[in-house]
This record gives C-alpha cells, sequence and structure tokens, in this order.
C-alpha cells in the first residue's frame, strides 16, 4: 500500500511516532499521582493545568510560519527533542508553578509534532491509504504505551517520580536529535501554502474539530484524576490499565483505517459519537472501579476513529491546503479545550459528575452534525 519513493517518510514518522508517544505516555501516566500525592494539588489546579497544556494547541497554527525558516520535517523532529526536555524536566519542579512551566514545554513539543504528523502523513498517501497509514501509526503508538506502561509498572517501586521522568524523556530527546539529521523528503510533492488557510467549504471540518476538541478534554482532564481521586488507582494500577488499553488498541487501530476505507467517514463518526454519548453518562453514573476502567478502554478505542476527521478534510481540501490546514484545525480544535478543563474543574468541585454530563451532551451536537458529510463516495 505504500509507494517505494514515500516509505522513508513512512519509516520516520513511525519512529517519531513511537517516540512522542512514549514520551506522553511517561508524562500521563505519573501525571495524577505526582500532581495529587507529591503536589498535592486538587482538582481546581488539575483543571487550570489542562488549560495550561492546550495553549500551544491553541498555537498550533504559528507552525504555518515557522515553515518559512525550517523545512517542515524537521520541525516535527525539533518538535520531539522539545517534548523530550519537558518530559525529563518534570519530576525536578513538584508544585502547581512548576508544573505548569514544564507542562508548556512538553505540550509545545507535542502539539506541534502532532500538526506536523498529521499534515506529513495526508501529504504523502493518497486518500485511499492515509486512513490505514494513520491506523498503523495509532498501532505502532499503542505498542509503544505498552512498552512505557511495563517499564514504568516495573520501576515505579524503585525509582523516584524524577528519575522515570528523567529516562524516558531522554530517550525521546534522543530520538528527536537523531530524527532532525535524516531526509525523507520526496522532492516532487506539490508546494504547501505557507499562510492561513480558511474556506467556506471547510466549515464542517472547523466545526467537527472544535467539537472534537471541547469533549475530548474533559475526557482527558477528568477520567484518569477520576480513578485517581474517587477509586484510589495508584501508578501501578494506571500503568496496567494503560498497557491493557493499548493491547487492545494496538489491534483494533488498524481495522479502524480499514473502516474508514471501506464505510466512509460519515458512518465511522457516527458510531463513534453514539457510542460517547453512552460513555460519558455511564462516567457520571458508575460506582465501581472496574466498571470506569472498561469506560476508559472504550472510550480510546472510540477516540481512534476521529482520525475520519482528517481524512474527510484531505478529501475536500486542495491539496495546496493540507499543511495549512492541520496547523489551522489544531488550533480550532484548542479553542475549546484551552478554556473547557478550568471551567470542568470549577464544576467538578461542585459535582464530579457535572463535566461527564457537558461530554454527553457535546457529543450528542457531533451525532448531528457527522449527518452533513458529503463525500463523492458518500454521496447518495
Amino acid at each position: 500500500m505504500i509507494i517505494k519513493s514515500h516509505y522513508p517518510m513512512y519509516r520516520y514518522l513511525m519512529i517519531l511516532t513511537i517516540a512522542s508517544t512514549v514520551g506522553l505516555q511517561a508524562w500521563r501516566t505519573l501525571f495524577d499521582n505526582f500532581a495529587v500525592h507529591v503536589c498535592h494539588l486538587e482538582g481546581f489546579h488539575i483543571g487550570v493545568l489542562q488549560s495550561v497544556r492546550e495553549i500551544p494547541g491553541f498555537l498550533a497554527l504559528l507552525a504555518i510560519y515557522l515553515l518559512f525558516i525550517i523545512k517542515e520535517h524537521r520541525l516535527s523532529a525539533l518538535s520531539v527533542l522539545i517534548l523530550g526536555v519537558g518530559v525529563c524536566s518534570t519530576g525536578f519542579f513538584p508544585s502547581w508553578i512548576g508544573l505548569i512551566f514544564t507542562t508548556l514545554i512538553m505540550s509545545f513539543g507535542f502539539h506541534y509534532f502532532e500538526t506536523t504528523n498529521q499534515s506529513l502523513t495526508l501529504q504523502y498517501f493518497d486518500n485511499k491509504t492515509s486512513p490505514w497509514i494513520l491506523g498503523k501509526l495509532r498501532s505502532f503508538a499503542a505498542a509503544s504505551n505498552i512498552v512505557a506502561g511495563i517499564a514504568i509498572f516495573i520501576v515505579a517501586p524503585y525509582l523516584d517520580f524524577y528519575e522515570i521522568y528523567m529516562i524516558l524523556g531522554g530517550l525521546v530527546i534522543l530520538a528527536g536529535i537523531w530524527a532532525f539529521f535524516q531526509d525523507p523528503v520526496d522532492k516532487t510533492l506539490i508546494p504547501q501554502h505557507k499562510r492561513m488557510i480558511f474556506r467556506k467549504r471547510y466549515f464542517l471540518f472547523y466545526f467537527l474539530t472544535l467539537m472534537a476538541g471541547a469533549r475530548r478534554q474533559i475526557f482527558v482532564a477528568f477520567a484518569v484524576f477520576l480513578m485517581v481521586r474517587q477509586f484510589e488507582y495508584s501508578v501501578q494500577l494506571i500503568s496496567v490499565l494503560f498497557v491493557v488499553n493499548n493491547v487492545i488498541n494496538y489491534f483494533v487501530s488498524p481495522f479502524i483505517g480499514k473502516s474508514i476505507i471501506r464505510f466512509g467517514e460519515r458512518k465511522v463518526l457516527t458510531l463513534e459519537y453514539f457510542s460517547l454519548l453512552f460513555i460519558f453518562v455511564a462516567y457520571a453514573t458508575v460506582n465501581q472501579a472496574w466498571l470506569v476502567a472498561i469506560l476508559y478502554i472504550l472510550d480510546h478505542i472510540f477516540f481512534n476513529f476521529a482520525i475520519a476527521i482528517r481524512t474527510y478534510y484531505q478529501k475536500i481540501a486542495d491539496p495546496q491546503d493540507i499543511a495549512p490546514g492541520m496547523a489551522v484545525g489544531f488550533t480550532i480544535n484548542h479553542i475549546a479545550a484551552v478554556v473547557i478543563p478550568t471551567i470542568g474543574g470549577m464544576l467538578w468541585m461542585i459535582d464530579y459528575r457535572i463535566p461527564f454530563i457537558c461530554g454527553a451532551a457535546m457529543s450528542f451536537i457531533s451525532l448531528c452534525a457527522v449527518q452533513w458529510i458529503n463525500t463523492p463516495e458518500q454521496t447518495q
């Protein structure tokens, strides 16, 4: 399925995806326990931190202008290196202000890599191949999460938080340095616009991206925090859950890509949002720890369906609009994501169920919106 001339880019993105995933997994696996037991933070602090974490995503459109001074694939490598620096330094600043600082560094690296990663994938692989490629990269990410989760589970009883952050962050830094000196570029590709692109016919893509960012942040900010705060999950229990979740997603992700190719974006996204409607309601009502773990796994599976939003854009966009479109899309995705965790943190203080009910409402709105998806093969 991969053209020979495009294989170097596939390999390049695969290695950077693995490195980025290891870094983010280390940060996320340890974060809630580090925040609660070392930094002694409450729900409001977590909400603010998650909002801060999304500020770099809101600024992702600046990646367009960085392409004037650095090639896109090197920006991708540099972003992974910065992600590694943020993760590596997290354990050395055990306070709310310290976490804000290191979270910003980590997040700039992560979000700029994700922007360039998606852009390069959609540029190098056509709309019959890109869903499969995106699914495979998700699969590699899941495998990386498994390895990172097992490693953290094994070393958690013996190493301090800062030591685990430093070791895994250091590995990410090394991968970023290696990638910076590689050249996987196909010089025959259509050059990308280096300016912001807003077109009326992309409105549905913009709206779905906005809603995906909004409801996703409720899950990211509060699902694991719910487990730690309400159900007293330890670092090792969180690690086990992450490993189980990623074993499942390692096998499921490629099938999601194939399903998009076979059934189209509208049907796949309809299934996602219909399912999430019930998952968020369940988060707000269950009172058993093992049920919350199942909901977490299901949520992650359906989150992977969101690649259909990007492949939908690929089908309706001009080829030279891919890079700026991904950057603008990332910014739109994070408009709500910047404020919702903070608002959710305040609502959590009233009743922890409220943020999840809001997530259910957002899923319903998205379910209605995806019925307007119309690509050539989906025209009835």
